[in-house]
């Protein structure tokens, strides 16, 4: 979905413009997600090799995960004991008065003397990440810390990130690392898109040939959609997919850091791979190979579309149906989260419509069109999965021929889906690529991003709770979720590039109550500690464009001036000469202020420089010194 960019036009004589952040007050204290309250209160406390952890359980994991990062990433050896004596500082992990904290809530106080974490289970884990963020970027003997007292809870109960890996395959390493940047703001659901038309990514042992097959394609470099299609007899060896035993290990993985994993299995569209290893399951039966992002559609100038290749399976066909209990079995047993996700969209009919023996069961149904087919398909789904002790999600096509019975809806297209369901009281997930979470989409011009799927959607002032619906509709929004469709990412280096600040907005998004959401603190004050964390372990992040508006023209004669980095220790370099800034141009040091002739124009353009070497996309402003000529007629006046 694109998005207009905002210009602003202005008419003056004179034109002052000065972009300065307001001076700081960390309201928050550094750490995100904002929590629902925080008190700051004087004096710092010292965390060094001689302060004692103190905790109920040691063997906690959250306590385990405290003690193992401080000993690997400030080489302090401090371990943790039930008992803590003398006079050394002390941090203390505690369940006592837990029981009074809301789920997943926790209380953090730190005093000169004392740092006290209140919390039980993923309440404590997360009251312990909000202790590491207030800790200095640098490692150092004797770490300081602000005294702070912060009272935290979450608004939803879902809060998650969708990662694709049918389209490009990522390690058992890179999805764990994924998970521990969710850990650290808080997000709690790893949605995981296993299979689609280009991989099936999970070993089925009951059908070997997903993965002997359906997990492998041929190479293909020129960018998703424009691939050449495989040729006869070219060695499918692009792919990879997961063990079961690689399964089980991210599963813990992820459960240690307080993380349900939701397991989607597309279908009955995007089943290309599935099909490829096994033709029976499609209406054709026409053999295929796993699409290696060739586009195989097409487009009418009526809007319709066709697919040259057979993606779905066959809804009438028993034969699905017993195949997809065996494979939702094993799938199943290795996920214990209680939900999931069918897939359901973009589930192309063209072929059920031509199928005899699906428009004669159409008839015996009386079913008017094929989107009711899809209907009966999820239908069936939903009990296969109940006896297995699971709910079914499924993307909002779901709801298109008729809801099923206690299905939730994962709301993609905009929020119509979402709400449509809430008001059926039907549970949902809030995920509309309208509203900025399609990380894939690019956040600046396009021509300053990495080849990616287009929109400029806002992210972080959107509420997952759309108001049109109704107090008693309102709870069935379990939460909201960001999404990592890899047509266009295909690195770890990519995928950082495009999802780290955003997976910080969404984490504020899914745990900050709306009203103490503040984007201005969010922006110029907390995130720049993180970048800078960011830049020191050497992660690809987007560096912000200098603090101005971008790609806006302003009219008038006097311009002047005044950014701030957005990172400590960044640089800032412009031009006014329509060359794009690099570190050989002019350096910003203070304010500049400059004239621009009668009946002229400058473009003004700025880049931020990192420590690290890491370059913004380029802010612009053009800049015009111009008359405005206002027609006054009589018949302007008698109007």
């Amino acid at each position: 979905m694109n998005h207009l960019n905002r210009i602003a036009c202005l008419a003056l004589v004179s034109c002052q413009l000065a972009f300065l952040p307001a001076k700081s007050q960390d309201l928050y204290a550094g750490i995100i997600p904002a929590p629902v309250a925080t008190k700051h209160t004087n004096g710092t406390f010292t965390l060094s090799q001689q302060t004692i952890i103190k905790a109920d359980n040691p063997a906690d994991k959250a306590v385990v995960f405290l003690t193992s990062y401080l000993n690997h990433n400030w080489k302090l050896k401090n371990k943790p004991d039930t008992t803590a004596s003398g006079s050394a500082t002390v941090i203390e992990l505690t369940s006592k008065g837990a029981e009074r904290l809301p789920k997943e809530g926790y209380k953090l106080t730190i005093t000169p003397t004392r740092v006290t974490v209140v919390g039980k289970d993923a309440g404590l884990f997360y009251g312990i990440q909000s202790l590491i963020q207030l800790l200095p970027v640098d490692p150092s003997p004797a770490a300081q810390l602000p005294c702070v007292s912060v009272e935290d809870y979450p608004r939803f109960g879902y809060r998650g990130v969708m990662l694709d890996v049918s389209r490009h395959f990522f390690t058992v390493q890179e999805v764990k690392d994924l998970i521990d940047l969710m850990a650290k703001y808080k997000l709690n659901r790893f949605h995981w898109h296993l299979t689609d038309d280009n991989g099936w990514r999970i070993e089925i042992k009951q059908f070997p040939k997903l993965t002997s097959v359906g997990a492998w394609r041929v190479p293909r470099y020129l960018g998703y959609g424009s691939n050449e299609p495989p040729r006869p007899g070219e060695a499918a060896t692009d792919g990879g997919f997961y063990t079961q035993e690689q399964i089980k290990d991210v599963v813990k993985y992820a459960a240690d850091r307080y993380i349900q994993i939701l397991p989607e299995i597309d279908v009955p569209g995007h089943s290309l791979a599935a099909i490829a290893a096994y033709p029976e399951l499609c209406c054709t039966k026409t053999p295929a190979q796993v699409n290696p992002g060739s586009n195989f559609s097409r487009w009418y100038d009526n809007g319709k579309y066709e697919m040259l290749l057979d993606n779905t399976l066959n809804p009438i066909d028993e034969n699905v149906y017993r195949f997809l209990d065996k494979v939702f079995t094993e799938v199943a047993a290795l996920f214990p989260y209680e939900y999931f996700h069918i897939g359901g969209d973009e589930c192309f009919k063209g072929y059920w419509e031509k199928d005899p023996g699906i428009q004669a069961f159409m008839k015996k149904m009386n079913f008017k069109k094929a989107d009711e087919v899809q209907s009966y398909f999820t239908s069936r789904l939903v009990e296969i999965l109940r006896k297995k002790g699971k709910k079914l999600i499924g993307w909002d096509e779901i709801l298109e021929g008729g809801l099923a019975k206690d299905a939730a809806v994962m709301s993609w297209r905009g929020e119509e889906g979402g709400i449509a369901a809430a008001k059926m009281k039907h549970e949902v997930i809030m995920s509309p690529s309208t509203n900025g979470l399609y990380f894939d989409y690019n956040e600046a011009n396009a021509d300053l991003m990495p080849a990616n799927r287009g929109g400029r959607p806002a992210l972080y002032a959107y509420d997952p709770v759309p108001k049109s619906l109704t107090p008693d509709e309102r709870p069935f929004i379990l939460g909201v979720q960001g999404n990592i469709w890899t047509e266009f990412i295909a690195t770890v280096p990519r995928m950082q590039y495009m999802i780290l600040l955003r997976t910080l907005a969404l984490a504020e998004m899914a745990w900050t109550p709306m009203e103490n959401k503040n984007y201005q603190n969010f922006s110029e004050i907390r995130l720049p500690k993180e970048l800078e964390r960011f830049d020191k372990l050497g992660y690809n992040y987007r560096v912000p464009a200098p603090y101005l508006p971008t790609d806006t023209t302003m009219t008038g004669e006097t311009f002047s001036f005044k950014m701030k980095p957005s990172i400590p220790g960044a640089k800032i370099y412009f031009t006014l000469n329509g060359k794009v800034p690099d570190i050989t141009d002019k350096e910003y040091n203070n304010a500049i202020r400059f004239v621009v002739p009668p009946n002229d124009k400058r473009v003004f353009q700025a880049i931020e420089v990192t420590p690290s070497g890491k370059r913004s996309t380029v802010s612009r402003i053009v800049l015009e010194n111009k008359k405005i000529a206002v027609n006054i007629s009589n018949d302007n006046l008698q109007k």
